[in-house]
């Protein structure tokens, strides 16, 4: 369960263009100078390829595109007891975990409510999401909010964090083991929304799109975040 929520004043930009091509063929080849041709012939420049239009991203029916999610991160050091992996609703995983793969997606926390007796959770437990911002699937196993009263709490309501102009929070699990306090702290700072600033979220993500290496956004002593609101299909041949 996570308990405490990470802020930071770094801000991604949206990109409403959201396009259906590779991370290596959206950029186009660097020019070079063409060979000289017979002895004593002026070398020619060539002319430099251009990389084609990409193609748009087609969603399919069953998903939702929101792209006014207020993003924070969570990890071991903070989770809820802290220095545990410890998560409310278990699905694909006991513990928080997960590479960020469509099949292996990572956990993330939402918002829940015990306003009628019964806790609900704001999206149901199981259901995916694909954050183009980490570039990883997540998968809903935990709850964001403590206490008697979680429908209180800012992860559920959403509204407007941080004067963002947010519907929704999410909060992401990180991990986090094997790192320091302060590099994972710094992981959280990056992925935490700023003032100011909302994310893309795909809800019931169809497979395909680009998944970033590692095990996790927070794997080898560095922090796997920082991509953008575009999204890639991933390369297929």
């Amino acid at each position: 369960m996570r308990r405490g929520f990470g802020r930071s004043a770094g801000a991604a930009a949206l990109l409403l263009l959201l396009t259906g091509c590779s991370v290596t063929a959206a950029a186009g080849e660097q020019p070079h100078a063409a060979g000289s041709g017979a002895p004593g012939a002026p070398s020619v420049a060539a002319v430099p390829t251009v990389a084609p239009a990409p193609e748009r991203v087609r969603f399919a029916p069953t998903e939702t595109v929101i792209r006014t999610v207020y993003t924070t991160a969570y990890s071991w050091f903070d989770n809820t007891p802290p220095g545990s992996t410890v998560i409310s609703n278990p699905v694909l995983h006991a513990r928080a975990g997960g590479k960020g793969t469509y099949a292996d997606p990572v956990t993330v926390a939402v918002g829940h409510s015990k306003a009628g007796g019964k806790d609900v959770l704001d999206f149901p437990a199981g259901t995916r999401f694909y954050v183009p911002d980490v570039r990883r699937y997540f998968i809903v196993e935990d709850t964001c909010g403590d206490g008697p009263r979680p429908q209180d709490e800012p992860c559920h309501k959403g509204t407007n964090a941080d004067g963002s102009g947010s519907t929704v929070w999410v909060d992401l699990w990180i991990g986090g083991q094997g790192g320091t306090p302060a590099s994972v702290r710094d992981c959280a700072s990056q992925v935490t929304t700023g003032r100011g600033a909302v994310h893309t979220v795909i809800v019931r993500p169809v497979p395909g799109y680009v998944v970033a290496p590692g095990s996790a956004v927070f794997h080898d002593g560095t922090c796997d975040a920082g991509y953008g609101e575009t999204v890639y299909l991933a390369t297929t041949g």
